[in-house]
Formats: structure tokens, C-alpha cells, sequence
């Protein structure tokens, strides 16, 4: 059995963490947190992904760097400042890890390091190596510490982005905790994001790996906000091993409910990117059922939560379903269009749309209630297979281009 707790990244035995105002960003208002740190009492076997951007910010370099040993015992974190294509960008991030190591007796190479914010201006790292004696101080084991460090990650995010779960595996308690930050700038292919996950589970570097990249593929890669890929995006996973359960070495049943614990606290992450999505006020699901293979039904989801034109039909909640099927026809997943059917569902209900590829007379006003919920879902059967996929996005409103237009200040 599998339990959502508190505690966020401090959740797992041997994990503190915190989050302080070190005033990376010069118009920050001073009472909000800008730098984050995660710190394990134990070294952690470590795995990560990182965006397929070309562009790649410093700080993803530096991380790849120190991770290619498959350990690590903590994270430093930046929001205000992406840390991208300026100067110093290399340097400054290994100057992160090199101050952090000073401070608690490790080594640089022993850190994640991650940043998010302003592409292509300096950061001022001054600021950060000043406001970390401080991040060090207020390290703790409980709720208060992930909830600052959750906090300190946040740029144009809405809501703080944190889950704790847990669950027996080989007879012991095994705890997971992930904090996330993103909103906009997100596009499968590891939207804009950061996501920090710690667990007291025993697990090989290998076995870890091989968990993330496959679930990061189906939670994270099929989130997407505005089509924009960023620059910085890291998912990291670090395991202590203070649960004491049996080391996880090979694909066995310890594997798969390690497996199901990750890719649940993802999918929930995943789903509170979509939803804070900038300037959303809905989250919209959309469930592609009935293809030929899951390669295909995600190419179909994606192309519909992906589509301008089918946000902004969501924010008007006007059930304009041939948008929808418009998005899967240049999707480039193989279906017929003569088979699909098209739902629309939310708490308020559901309604079918389109039947067999054609219109089905519906109620108008019965479309509009069912669209105008917080949650929504587009439900595609393409009636050809066995295999489904689900990808998450949100509606397209004013307020998007609004926070855009004026970004950097």
C-alpha cells in the first residue's frame, strides 16, 4: 500500500533542507527565498535527466559532470537568474558547488547544482556565496525545510510544488519526497522545470537510472504549457539507502514497487506543473485511448494539450472539438479519422462530441458547464488498438502574455 505524507524533500530519513533570500535577483522583494539547499546525512546514489534543449545552461554541464560517478550528497539551487549563455556561466556555477562544499565538509563534485530564471545575464554569485552560510544554518529535517526550499526554486510558479509519499518494500518502510518548480517555458522534453526527488530507499545507481529515464519519459516529457523547451531543465533522484530494506539490484518485485512509488510522485508533479502553467486557470488532461501503440497515443496527446488553438478553445470553454481533431492530424501518429470519438469530461460531467470522425448533436450549454471546471479532460478513443497515453497542459489566457511581455523586469 502506497500513502501520500507530509514532509516534502525532508520527507526520507537522513535528508534536511532549506531555503533563504540571498538576493540573486536585484528587484526581488527581500522577503522572498532565492536559494535552496539539500543536504543527505549519508552519500546517495544519484540519477538525473536533463532537458534535450541545444542549448544547455551552465549549471546542467557542471551537474553532468559531478553525476558521472553516480553519487552526490546534496543539491544548491537558484531561482532568479538561469545562470545561461552570459559570462562566467561555467565558472560561476562551479563556484556554487565549491562554496557549498566549504560549508559542510564535502566536496564540490559532491553537489547537484541548478539554477532557473533570466536567460543571459550574469548572476551574481556573490549574492549566492553570501546567502548560503545562512542556507547551511537553517537546515532542517522536517516540513518547515522542504516548504523554504520548495519556495526558494519558484519564479513565476503560483503555488509551492512539493509530495511526500511512502511505502513497504521487503518488509521496510521506504520514503519518497520531491519538490518542483515550473510554469512556463514548458514542452515535452523536459519542460521548464526543476525537480529534486530524495528517498532512504537502497537502490544501484543502475537500477535508479533506468526507473527515472523511463518514467520521466511518460510523467515530465508530456507536460506542456506554451511549446517553449527551456534551457536549465533537471529532474534529480537521490537515494541514501537509510530505509534499510534490501539493496534493489535487479528488475525483481522490490524494483517494481520502487518503480510505481516514483512514477506516482511524478505524476503528480507533473500534473501541478500543468496546472500553475503561467497565467492558467484550468488543467487540461488529455486521454488518448484505443491506439495502435503508446508511441502513438502520446503523439496524439500531446498534439491536442500542445495546441494554441485548443488552450484557448479550453479558456473559452467552448467545446470546439474540431480543433481537437485538427491537432491529431498533423500530429504525425498513424489513426483513421473515421474512427475517432471525442469526449469532453470534468467534474461536471461528460459529453460525447464527435463520434466516428463525425459531429453528434450535443448540448450546448450542458458543454459549456463541463468546460468551465478547474479540471478538464479530453478523452480521444482513435478505436484501433489496446495501448493509451495520457499528457497534461492548460488553457491560454490573457494573463500569459501579460507575465511574458515583460519578463525580465
Amino acid at each position: 500500500m502506497m500513502k501520500e505524507i507530509k514532509g516534502g524533500v525532508c520527507a526520507a530519513q537522513g535528508f534536511k533542507a532549506s531555503g533563504v533570500h540571498a538576493g540573486v535577483k536585484a528587484s526581488s522583494s527581500p522577503d522572498k527565498n532565492d536559494l535552496a539547499l539539500i543536504l543527505s546525512e549519508k552519500e546517495c546514489t544519484a540519477a538525473a535527466t536533463y532537458t534535450l534543449n541545444r542549448v544547455k545552461a551552465a549549471p546542467v554541464y557542471v551537474t553532468m559532470e559531478h553525476l558521472e560517478n553516480g553519487v552526490a550528497w546534496g543539491v544548491v539551487a537558484n531561482s532568479g537568474n538561469a545562470n545561461a549563455c552570459c559570462p562566467m556561466s561555467h565558472e560561476n556555477a562551479q563556484a556554487m558547488g565549491q562554496a557549498a562544499a566549504k560549508l559542510t565538509g564535502h566536496s564540490a563534485e559532491d553537489f547537484v547544482i541548478a539554477s532557473t530564471g533570466v536567460i543571459g545575464q550574469t548572476i551574481n554569485i556573490g549574492a549566492i556565496e553570501a546567502g548560503l552560510p545562512k542556507a547551511v544554518e537553517q537546515l532542517v529535517g522536517n516540513e518547515s525545510g522542504s516548504d523554504a526550499a520548495a519556495r526558494a526554486i519558484m519564479t513565476t510558479d503560483t503555488v509551492k510544488k512539493e509530495v511526500a509519499l511512502q511505502c513497504d518494500i521487503g518488509g521496510k518502510t521506504v520514503t519518497m519526497g520531491g519538490i518542483a518548480k515550473g510554469s512556463g517555458m514548458i514542452h515535452p522534453n523536459m519542460g521548464t522545470m526543476l525537480c529534486f526527488i530524495t528517498t532512504d530507499c537502497a537502490i544501484t545507481h543502475e537500477m535508479l537510472e533506468d526507473a527515472l529515464r523511463d518514467i520521466v519519459a511518460k510523467t515530465f516529457n508530456r507536460v506542456t504549457v506554451d511549446g517553449d523547451t527551456s534551457t536549465n531543465d533537471m529532474c534529480v533522484v537521490l537515494a541514501n539507502g537509510m530505509a534499510g530494506n534490501e539493496l534493489i539490484e535487479w528488475k525483481d518485485e522490490k524494483y517494481d514497487a520502487f518503480y510505481q512509488m516514483l512514477l506516482a510522485l511524478c505524476t503528480a508533479m507533473a500534473r501541478k506543473i500543468a496546472a500553475d502553467g503561467e497565467g492558467a486557470s484550468r488543467l487540461v488532461t488529455c486521454k488518448v485511448s484505443g491506439a495502435r501503440s503508446e508511441e502513438c497515443a502520446e503523439r496524439l496527446a500531446k498534439a491536442v494539450v500542445g495546441s494554441s488553438l485548443v488552450k484557448a478553445a479550453m479558456f473559452g470553454a467552448d467545446a470546439n472539438w474540431g480543433r481537437v481533431i485538427c491537432a491529431m492530424g498533423y500530429s504525425k501518429a498513424p489513426f483513421r479519422p473515421e474512427y475517432v470519438d471525442i469526449s469532453f469530461c470534468s467534474a461536471a460531467g461528460e459529453i460525447l462530441v464527435c463520434e466516428k470522425g463525425a459531429a453528434v448533436a450535443f448540448d450546448e450549454a450542458k458543454a459549456k458547464q463541463i468546460l468551465t471546471q478547474s479540471e478538464i479532460t479530453i478523452a480521444i478513443n482513435v478505436n484501433e488498438g489496446e495501448d493509451s497515453a495520457e499528457c497534461w497542459g492548460c488553457d491560454l489566457t490573457y494573463d500569459y502574455v501579460k507575465i511574458n511581455g515583460d519578463y525580465r523586469t
